[in-house]
């Protein structure tokens, strides 16, 4: 009777992590991770923890220097409020009004003009 071939199972090599410090890969159990503030980190999966961002390190120490740069870096507020905008801005059904744009980023409407301020000043700055 012809029966099924049953395929042989292929393990699938975990891909390895990097160090965020010394850029050393290694393989994921041995990471040590966790959690810093930045205000550029926007999370698209859980937009409560938009401002945090997960590091990756290769011992304890060097999760602590990655921690301390982090504590060095200002928190820029508008910046986080600007990313919050850009994810709703490119994504889901267009932005009629700042009403919908409030509601749909949790922001108020001075908090939206302060983050679109900022933004547009960064971009003079950049553009030259």
């Amino acid at each position: 009777m012809w029966g099924r071939r049953k395929h042989a199972r292929r393990s699938v090599a975990a891909v390895p992590e990097l160090c965020d410090l010394c850029g050393r890969t290694f393989p994921p159990e041995e990471a040590v991770c966790g959690h810093v503030a930045d205000s550029s980190a926007m999370n698209p999966d859980d937009p409560l923890h938009d401002g945090l961002r997960r590091v990756t390190a290769c011992c304890e120490a060097h999760l602590e220097a990655v921690r301390a740069a982090y504590r060095e870096r200002p928190f820029v507020q508008e910046e986080l409020w600007a990313g919050k905008i850009g994810r709703v801005l490119t994504s889901g059904r267009p932005v009629l009004t700042m009403t919908e744009l409030a509601c749909r980023t949790g922001l108020d409407e001075p908090d939206i003009r302060r983050a679109i301020a900022w933004h547009n000043e960064r971009r003079r700055h950049l553009d030259g």
